[in-house]
Protein backbone atom coordinates (compact mmCIF):
# COMPACT_ATOMS: atom_id res chain seq x y z
CA UNK A 1 0.00 0.00 0.00
CA UNK A 2 1.21 3.49 -0.75
CA UNK A 3 1.98 5.82 2.12
CA UNK A 4 -0.90 5.25 4.24
CA UNK A 5 -9.67 16.69 7.28
CA UNK A 6 -10.90 16.78 10.28
CA UNK A 7 -9.01 19.23 12.45
CA UNK A 8 -10.09 18.85 16.04
CA UNK A 9 -10.28 22.34 17.42
CA UNK A 10 -8.74 22.91 20.82
CA UNK A 11 -8.63 26.50 22.05
CA UNK A 12 -5.06 27.72 22.13
CA UNK A 13 -3.86 29.88 24.98
CA UNK A 14 -2.10 33.18 24.52
CA UNK A 15 1.30 32.45 26.00
CA UNK A 16 2.94 34.87 28.40
CA UNK A 17 6.68 35.55 28.28
CA UNK A 18 8.54 32.50 29.53
CA UNK A 19 10.32 32.77 32.86
CA UNK A 20 13.72 31.14 33.02
CA UNK A 21 13.71 28.29 35.51
CA UNK A 22 16.75 26.33 36.57
CA UNK A 23 15.04 22.99 36.07
CA UNK A 24 12.94 24.05 33.10
CA UNK A 25 14.23 23.65 29.58
CA UNK A 26 15.93 26.99 28.88
CA UNK A 27 19.60 27.16 29.73
CA UNK A 28 21.76 29.70 28.00
CA UNK A 29 21.99 28.89 24.32
CA UNK A 30 20.64 25.33 24.69
CA UNK A 31 17.55 24.25 22.79
CA UNK A 32 14.38 23.65 24.77
CA UNK A 33 12.45 21.65 22.17
CA UNK A 34 13.71 20.06 18.97
CA UNK A 35 11.60 18.31 16.36
CA UNK A 36 12.98 15.44 14.30
CA UNK A 37 12.06 14.35 10.82
CA UNK A 38 10.85 10.87 9.93
CA UNK A 39 13.24 8.07 9.08
CA UNK A 40 13.75 8.08 5.29
CA UNK A 41 13.49 4.27 5.09
CA UNK A 42 10.05 4.23 6.76
CA UNK A 43 6.56 4.93 5.42
CA UNK A 44 5.87 7.41 8.21
CA UNK A 45 4.97 10.93 7.07
CA UNK A 46 3.26 12.47 10.08
CA UNK A 47 4.64 15.34 12.15
CA UNK A 48 3.75 16.91 15.50
CA UNK A 49 4.05 20.69 15.00
CA UNK A 50 3.31 23.19 12.24
CA UNK A 51 5.30 26.42 11.75
CA UNK A 52 2.46 28.48 13.28
CA UNK A 53 2.41 26.30 16.41
CA UNK A 54 6.17 26.66 16.72
CA UNK A 55 5.66 30.42 16.46
CA UNK A 56 3.41 30.36 19.52
CA UNK A 57 6.10 28.49 21.43
CA UNK A 58 8.97 30.75 20.35
CA UNK A 59 6.94 33.89 21.09
CA UNK A 60 6.57 32.65 24.66
CA UNK A 61 10.33 32.47 25.03
CA UNK A 62 11.00 28.82 24.28
CA UNK A 63 13.96 27.97 22.07
CA UNK A 64 12.67 25.65 19.35
CA UNK A 65 14.81 23.81 16.79
CA UNK A 66 14.01 21.45 13.94
CA UNK A 67 16.06 18.96 11.98
CA UNK A 68 16.86 20.26 8.53
CA UNK A 69 14.24 19.14 6.01
CA UNK A 70 11.93 17.63 8.64
CA UNK A 71 8.89 19.54 7.41
CA UNK A 72 9.00 18.22 3.86
CA UNK A 73 6.45 15.46 4.58
CA UNK A 74 3.82 18.05 5.51
CA UNK A 75 4.81 20.39 2.65
CA UNK A 76 6.53 23.02 4.80
CA UNK A 77 10.01 24.27 3.99
CA UNK A 78 12.75 25.03 6.47
CA UNK A 79 12.20 28.73 5.70
CA UNK A 80 8.55 28.44 6.76
CA UNK A 81 9.66 27.28 10.21
CA UNK A 82 12.57 29.72 10.38
CA UNK A 83 10.15 32.62 9.84
CA UNK A 84 8.56 31.70 13.18
CA UNK A 85 11.85 31.69 15.06
CA UNK A 86 12.72 28.00 14.69
CA UNK A 87 16.42 27.22 14.43
CA UNK A 88 17.19 24.76 11.62
CA UNK A 89 19.87 22.30 12.75
CA UNK A 90 21.39 18.92 11.94
CA UNK A 91 19.82 15.76 13.32
CA UNK A 92 22.73 15.33 15.73
CA UNK A 93 22.21 18.82 17.17
CA UNK A 94 18.44 18.31 17.43
CA UNK A 95 19.00 15.13 19.43
CA UNK A 96 20.89 17.20 22.00
CA UNK A 97 17.83 19.24 23.01
CA UNK A 98 16.25 19.10 26.46
CA UNK A 99 13.03 17.76 24.94
CA UNK A 100 13.07 15.86 21.64
CA UNK A 101 9.88 15.48 19.57
CA UNK A 102 9.45 12.65 17.08
CA UNK A 103 6.24 11.20 15.73
CA UNK A 104 7.73 7.69 15.70
CA UNK A 105 9.69 6.11 18.56
CA UNK A 106 13.43 6.60 18.05
CA UNK A 107 15.89 3.88 17.23
CA UNK A 108 18.61 2.93 19.70
CA UNK A 109 21.36 4.62 17.67
CA UNK A 110 19.55 7.97 17.88
CA UNK A 111 18.64 7.58 21.55
CA UNK A 112 22.30 7.11 22.44
CA UNK A 113 23.01 10.51 20.85
CA UNK A 114 20.51 12.27 23.15
CA UNK A 115 21.54 14.32 26.15
CA UNK A 116 21.54 12.17 29.31
CA UNK A 117 18.54 12.95 31.49
CA UNK A 118 16.56 14.61 28.69
CA UNK A 119 13.01 13.85 27.57
CA UNK A 120 11.57 12.22 24.46
CA UNK A 121 7.97 12.73 23.34
CA UNK A 122 6.62 10.56 20.54
CA UNK A 123 3.67 8.32 19.70
CA UNK A 124 3.17 4.59 19.60
CA UNK A 125 0.77 4.96 16.70
CA UNK A 126 3.32 3.67 14.22
CA UNK A 127 4.38 0.56 16.12
CA UNK A 128 5.79 -0.90 19.30
CA UNK A 129 9.20 -0.04 20.70
CA UNK A 130 11.92 -2.67 20.36
CA UNK A 131 13.96 -4.03 23.24
CA UNK A 132 17.22 -2.42 22.10
CA UNK A 133 15.60 1.03 22.08
CA UNK A 134 14.24 0.55 25.59
CA UNK A 135 17.69 -0.47 26.82
CA UNK A 136 19.14 2.67 25.24
CA UNK A 137 16.51 4.84 26.96
CA UNK A 138 17.42 3.31 30.31
CA UNK A 139 21.17 3.69 29.71
CA UNK A 140 20.78 7.36 28.81
CA UNK A 141 18.41 8.09 31.71
CA UNK A 142 15.76 9.33 29.24
CA UNK A 143 12.20 10.06 30.31
CA UNK A 144 10.02 8.98 27.42
CA UNK A 145 6.34 9.81 27.04
CA UNK A 146 3.98 8.44 24.39
CA UNK A 147 1.49 11.19 23.60
CA UNK A 148 -1.20 8.85 22.29
CA UNK A 149 -1.31 7.06 25.66
CA UNK A 150 -1.80 10.30 27.60
CA UNK A 151 -5.16 11.64 28.79
CA UNK A 152 -6.43 15.19 29.03
CA UNK A 153 -7.85 16.78 32.19
CA UNK A 154 -11.35 15.60 31.22
CA UNK A 155 -10.09 12.00 30.98
CA UNK A 156 -9.98 11.92 27.17
CA UNK A 157 -7.13 10.30 25.20
CA UNK A 158 -6.97 13.47 23.14
CA UNK A 159 -3.86 12.69 21.05
CA UNK A 160 -5.04 9.16 20.26
CA UNK A 161 -8.55 10.37 19.44
CA UNK A 162 -7.21 12.92 16.95
CA UNK A 163 -5.06 10.35 15.15
CA UNK A 164 -7.83 7.73 15.19
CA UNK A 165 -10.41 10.18 13.87
CA UNK A 166 -8.23 11.15 10.94
CA UNK A 167 -7.40 7.46 10.33
CA UNK A 168 -11.12 6.67 10.15
CA UNK A 169 -12.00 9.50 7.80
CA UNK A 170 -8.95 8.88 5.60
CA UNK A 171 -9.88 5.18 5.37
CA UNK A 172 -13.06 6.12 3.53
CA UNK A 173 -11.00 8.35 1.25
CA UNK A 174 -8.78 5.33 0.54
CA UNK A 175 -11.84 3.18 -0.12
CA UNK A 176 -13.34 5.61 -2.62
CA UNK A 177 -10.02 5.94 -4.41
CA UNK A 178 -9.64 2.16 -4.69
CA UNK A 179 -13.18 1.72 -5.98
CA UNK A 180 -12.67 4.39 -8.64
CA UNK A 181 -11.37 3.90 -12.15
CA UNK A 182 -8.22 5.89 -11.31
CA UNK A 183 -7.60 3.50 -8.41
CA UNK A 184 -7.97 0.53 -10.80
CA UNK A 185 -11.31 -0.35 -9.26
CA UNK A 186 -14.61 -0.99 -11.01
CA UNK A 187 -15.24 2.72 -11.30
CA UNK A 188 -18.05 3.04 -8.77
CA UNK A 189 -19.09 5.74 -6.32
CA UNK A 190 -19.64 5.04 -2.63
CA UNK A 191 -22.69 7.28 -2.65
CA UNK A 192 -25.98 6.52 -4.33
CA UNK A 193 -27.51 8.43 -7.20
CA UNK A 194 -31.09 8.31 -8.42
CA UNK A 195 -32.03 4.77 -9.37
CA UNK A 196 -28.79 3.15 -8.08
CA UNK A 197 -28.11 1.54 -4.70
CA UNK A 198 -25.20 2.95 -2.68
CA UNK A 199 -22.10 0.91 -1.93
CA UNK A 200 -22.14 -1.20 1.23
CA UNK A 201 -19.54 -0.43 3.91
CA UNK A 202 -19.01 -3.08 6.60
CA UNK A 203 -17.11 -2.00 9.73
CA UNK A 204 -16.13 -4.64 12.27
CA UNK A 205 -15.26 -3.16 15.66
CA UNK A 206 -15.65 0.02 17.67
CA UNK A 207 -13.64 3.03 18.75
CA UNK A 208 -12.91 6.46 17.35
CA UNK A 209 -11.41 5.20 14.09
CA UNK A 210 -14.38 2.90 13.36
CA UNK A 211 -17.00 5.50 14.26
CA UNK A 212 -15.23 8.24 12.28
CA UNK A 213 -15.10 5.99 9.24
CA UNK A 214 -18.78 5.17 9.66
CA UNK A 215 -19.78 8.83 9.86
CA UNK A 216 -17.62 9.74 6.86
CA UNK A 217 -19.16 6.94 4.79
CA UNK A 218 -22.68 7.91 5.85
CA UNK A 219 -22.00 11.52 4.89
CA UNK A 220 -20.92 10.33 1.44
CA UNK A 221 -24.20 8.46 1.04
CA UNK A 222 -23.02 4.88 1.54
CA UNK A 223 -24.94 2.16 3.35
CA UNK A 224 -23.03 1.47 6.57
CA UNK A 225 -23.19 -1.52 8.92
CA UNK A 226 -21.21 -1.76 12.16
CA UNK A 227 -20.66 -5.25 13.56
CA UNK A 228 -19.43 -6.10 17.06
CA UNK A 229 -19.65 -8.80 19.73
CA UNK A 230 -20.94 -6.42 22.40
CA UNK A 231 -24.50 -5.08 22.29
CA UNK A 232 -23.68 -2.15 24.57
CA UNK A 233 -20.99 -0.93 22.15
CA UNK A 234 -23.40 -1.28 19.25
CA UNK A 235 -25.72 1.03 21.17
CA UNK A 236 -22.82 3.48 21.51
CA UNK A 237 -22.25 3.24 17.75
CA UNK A 238 -25.87 4.23 17.09
CA UNK A 239 -25.60 7.08 19.56
CA UNK A 240 -22.38 8.38 17.99
CA UNK A 241 -23.22 7.80 14.33
CA UNK A 242 -26.98 8.35 14.30
CA UNK A 243 -30.02 6.23 13.39
CA UNK A 244 -29.05 5.76 9.72
CA UNK A 245 -26.36 3.27 10.70
CA UNK A 246 -27.14 -0.45 10.89
CA UNK A 247 -25.75 -2.35 13.89
CA UNK A 248 -25.48 -6.14 14.04
CA UNK A 249 -24.08 -8.65 16.55
CA UNK A 250 -21.43 -11.00 15.23
CA UNK A 251 -23.09 -14.29 14.23
CA UNK A 252 -21.51 -16.61 11.64
CA UNK A 253 -24.41 -16.61 9.19
CA UNK A 254 -25.11 -12.88 9.50
CA UNK A 255 -21.43 -12.02 9.09
CA UNK A 256 -21.18 -14.34 6.08
CA UNK A 257 -24.05 -12.58 4.32
CA UNK A 258 -22.69 -9.10 5.07
CA UNK A 259 -19.16 -9.93 3.91
CA UNK A 260 -20.54 -11.42 0.70
CA UNK A 261 -22.22 -8.18 -0.37
CA UNK A 262 -19.84 -5.57 1.09
CA UNK A 263 -17.94 -3.23 -1.21
CA UNK A 264 -15.73 -1.95 1.62
CA UNK A 265 -14.66 -3.90 4.73
CA UNK A 266 -12.86 -2.12 7.57
CA UNK A 267 -11.45 -4.23 10.40
CA UNK A 268 -11.05 -2.61 13.81
CA UNK A 269 -10.90 -3.75 17.42
CA UNK A 270 -13.94 -5.49 18.89
CA UNK A 271 -14.87 -5.46 22.57
CA UNK A 272 -13.96 -9.10 23.00
CA UNK A 273 -11.20 -10.81 21.00
CA UNK A 274 -12.30 -11.63 17.47
CA UNK A 275 -10.33 -12.88 14.47
CA UNK A 276 -11.79 -12.40 11.03
CA UNK A 277 -12.46 -15.91 9.64
CA UNK A 278 -10.07 -16.66 6.78
CA UNK A 279 -12.69 -18.69 4.94
CA UNK A 280 -14.78 -15.52 4.50
CA UNK A 281 -12.13 -14.13 2.16
CA UNK A 282 -13.35 -16.60 -0.44
CA UNK A 283 -16.85 -15.10 -0.51
CA UNK A 284 -15.80 -11.46 -0.76
CA UNK A 285 -16.43 -9.53 -3.94
CA UNK A 286 -13.36 -9.55 -6.13
CA UNK A 287 -13.47 -5.74 -6.18
CA UNK A 288 -14.01 -5.33 -2.40
CA UNK A 289 -11.63 -2.98 -0.60
CA UNK A 290 -10.34 -4.30 2.76
CA UNK A 291 -8.39 -2.31 5.38
CA UNK A 292 -7.27 -3.39 8.85
CA UNK A 293 -6.83 -0.46 11.25
CA UNK A 294 -4.44 -2.56 13.33
CA UNK A 295 -2.04 -2.83 10.40
CA UNK A 296 -2.63 0.38 8.44
CA UNK A 297 -2.72 4.06 9.34
CA UNK A 298 -4.52 5.96 6.56
CA UNK A 299 -3.65 9.28 8.23
CA UNK A 300 -0.14 8.97 6.75
CA UNK A 301 -1.72 10.17 3.50
CA UNK A 302 -2.84 13.44 5.13
CA UNK A 303 0.12 14.26 7.43
CA UNK A 304 -0.41 18.01 7.27
CA UNK A 305 -3.91 17.62 8.72
CA UNK A 306 -2.44 15.45 11.48
CA UNK A 307 0.18 18.10 12.31
CA UNK A 308 -2.40 20.89 12.35
CA UNK A 309 -4.73 18.96 14.66
CA UNK A 310 -2.00 17.80 17.06
CA UNK A 311 -0.46 21.28 17.17
CA UNK A 312 -3.64 22.65 18.75
CA UNK A 313 -3.16 20.33 21.71
CA UNK A 314 0.62 20.48 21.94
CA UNK A 315 0.68 24.27 22.31
CA UNK A 316 -1.46 23.89 25.43
CA UNK A 317 0.63 20.92 26.53
CA UNK A 318 3.82 22.98 26.52
CA UNK A 319 2.05 25.90 28.17
CA UNK A 320 1.15 23.64 31.08
CA UNK A 321 4.74 22.44 31.20
CA UNK A 322 5.87 26.06 31.37
CA UNK A 323 3.50 26.86 34.20
CA UNK A 324 4.69 23.83 36.16
CA UNK A 325 8.31 24.75 35.41
CA UNK A 326 9.46 21.34 34.14
CA UNK A 327 8.33 18.14 32.47
CA UNK A 328 9.10 16.31 35.74
CA UNK A 329 6.69 18.55 37.64
CA UNK A 330 4.07 18.01 34.95
CA UNK A 331 4.40 14.25 35.31
CA UNK A 332 4.22 14.47 39.12
CA UNK A 333 1.00 16.49 39.13
CA UNK A 334 -0.88 15.25 36.06
CA UNK A 335 -2.23 11.69 36.20
CA UNK A 336 -3.23 11.86 32.54
CA UNK A 337 0.37 12.50 31.50
CA UNK A 338 1.53 9.69 33.78
CA UNK A 339 -0.53 7.24 31.71
CA UNK A 340 1.79 7.84 28.75
CA UNK A 341 5.17 7.56 30.48
CA UNK A 342 7.19 4.58 29.26
CA UNK A 343 10.57 5.22 30.90
CA UNK A 344 11.25 7.54 33.82
CA UNK A 345 14.77 8.47 34.90
CA UNK A 346 16.41 5.22 33.89
CA UNK A 347 13.52 2.93 34.83
CA UNK A 348 10.97 1.20 32.63
CA UNK A 349 7.54 2.02 34.06
CA UNK A 350 5.20 0.72 31.34
CA UNK A 351 4.16 -2.84 32.25
CA UNK A 352 2.85 -3.59 28.76
CA UNK A 353 6.13 -2.62 27.13
CA UNK A 354 7.96 -4.56 29.84
CA UNK A 355 5.92 -7.65 29.03
CA UNK A 356 6.53 -7.23 25.30
CA UNK A 357 10.30 -6.73 25.65
CA UNK A 358 10.86 -9.10 28.57
CA UNK A 359 12.38 -6.31 30.69
CA UNK A 360 11.48 -5.66 34.34
CA UNK A 361 9.31 -2.62 35.05
CA UNK A 362 8.89 -0.38 38.08
CA UNK A 363 5.79 1.33 39.47
CA UNK A 364 5.75 4.99 38.42
CA UNK A 365 3.48 6.06 41.29
CA UNK A 366 5.91 4.62 43.82
CA UNK A 367 8.85 6.37 42.14
CA UNK A 368 6.97 9.69 42.12
CA UNK A 369 6.04 9.32 45.78
CA UNK A 370 9.68 8.66 46.67
CA UNK A 371 10.87 11.70 44.70
CA UNK A 372 8.28 13.97 46.32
Amino acid sequence: MNKDALQKETPTLELEPLLMHANMLSDGESTDIAMLGNYPDSDETRMLLTPEACGLLTSSGLKVAMEEGAGVDISFSDDAYAEYGVKIVSREEALGASTVLSFSPLRASDIRMMKPGSALLCTMASGLIDKESIKALLEMDITMGCLDNMYSHNDTPIFADIIDEIDGRAAIMYAQENLSYLGRGKGVLLASVAGINPCEVLIIGDGTDAYSAAKAALNMGAQVTVVNNDVSMLAVAREVCGPRIQTIMIHPRVLYNKVKTADVILLGTTTRPFEFPKNLSAVMKESAYVLDFKESHPSVSVPRTVAMALSNVLVNFFEEMRLKESFDSMISTNEGVQQGIVTYHGKLVDKLVGSYTGLPSADLSVMLAARN
